[in-house]
Parts: structure tokens; sequence; C-alpha cells
């Protein structure tokens, strides 16, 4: 027998906990194995549950879902992030792609196309709402998508850190972020600081905190 796939949901709003759930649990094919209200929850869930997905609210308290999303992806590569939102800005979607995530859905969207989502991310392929994608990437059809890493350095450069210091940030050696950096150039077909700078602002990269 097939088993279910394992799901965390991590929203504010308990309400809307609620109602995933009880939509979720009631497919044959999936449950929910977890709840978290906040940011820092929903990484010490999925540290304990190990769970196929997370449903990820992408403006959550706790130092929001885009923090979580990286701090999952690190402790839980193999876990996959469905990022819900109330938002269809495209720049929530990219900033959302860019930092790795499997897939993205609009809160206002219907329940079957959430379920949707979640049994595409679970086959391994990207799912995004199209209300929420019109005008995604308006750079190139042949622009790549960042992993975690490429999209936490391309934060880091375009925040104005030399690469010594993103090295330091990030443990990794100065030749590694220069590696990144090449590979940022061009997946993104940059050819200028001031075109990585851009790309982070449209991306909302430049909005997340820096510690």
């Amino acid at each position: 027998m097939k088993s279910k796939t394992r799901i965390v949901i991590a929203d504010d709003h308990a309400v809307v906990r609620a109602g995933l759930r009880t939509l979720i649990d009631a497919q044959t094919d999936m449950q929910v194995v977890g709840e978290a209200g906040d940011a820092s929850s929903a990484v010490e869930q999925v540290r304990q549950l190990k769970p196929d997905i997370v449903v990820l609210d992408i403006t959550m308290a706790g130092g929001g879902g885009l923090k979580a999303q990286q701090n999952i992806s690190a402790a839980m590569p193999e876990t996959k992030i469905l990022f819900l939102s109330m938002h269809s800005d495209p720049a929530f979607v990219r900033a959302a792609i860019a930092a790795g995530a499997a897939g993205y859905i609009n809160k206002k969207a219907v329940h079957t196309e959430l379920l949707n989502a979640l049994r595409t991310v679970r086959m391994g392929k990207r799912y995004l709402d199209p209300t929420a994608s019109e005008g995604l990437f308006p750079l190139s059809h042949k622009q790549a998508i960042l992993s975690a890493r490429e999209s936490e350095t391309l934060r880091l450069l375009a925040s104005g850190y030399t690469n010594q210091e993103i090295a330091a940030r990030l443990f990794v050696s100065v030749k590694t972020v220069e590696t990144y950096r090449a590979r940022i150039m061009v997946k993104l077909e940059a050819k200028t600081r001031a075109e990585i700078v851009r790309y982070a602002m449209n991306a909302g990269l430049l909005d997340s905190e820096l510690d």
C-alpha cells in the first residue's frame, strides 16, 4: 500500500490551519502530521516530524516564511516547501522560487487547486498558482532558478557584502562564493553588479533582515 504524503501546515491563523487540516485529512493519499503558528515553530516541527511537504505562509510571524524556508532546507533538504500566501505580487513569487521553494499558491485559490499543488509538488514538480505568476521572471525565458545557497549569496551581494564577508557568513571558502557568484551571473544573464541588485530588489530579497 502506498504511504500517505506527510504534511506540516505553518500559518499564523488558527482558522486557516484548521480549514487546511480538514481538507487535507479528507484525502486518501495525504495527511497532516503537524501544525505551526510561527516560523520558528515550523522549523522545529520539520526537524521533529520530517514531513514530505510543508505548507508555509510566506509572511507569517516569527521571522517570516522565507527565513523559515532557508532553515528548513538546511535541516531537511528533502522536505519540499509549498508557499501559501495572500499576496499575488510577482515579487513574492520570485522571492519564494529564488529561495528554492517547490511551489507557490494564493490563499484565494479553490480547494481543488491546493490539492493539485500538493500532489504536483509531491511528484517532484514545481507548481505556480496562475493568478500569482503572471509577469514572473521577465528577464529571459532562459533564466534558470537559483538554488537556496545561490539566492542567499545573491541577497548578500546585492546588500553590499564582499566575497570575503559572504564566505564568513555562509561558512564557506571565498573560492566557493566566487563560484556561486559566477553561477548567479550566468543564470540571471547579468553582466554587472547593478543588474544583480536590480534583480534582488524586484525579487523582494532585500526586504529580508540580515542577521
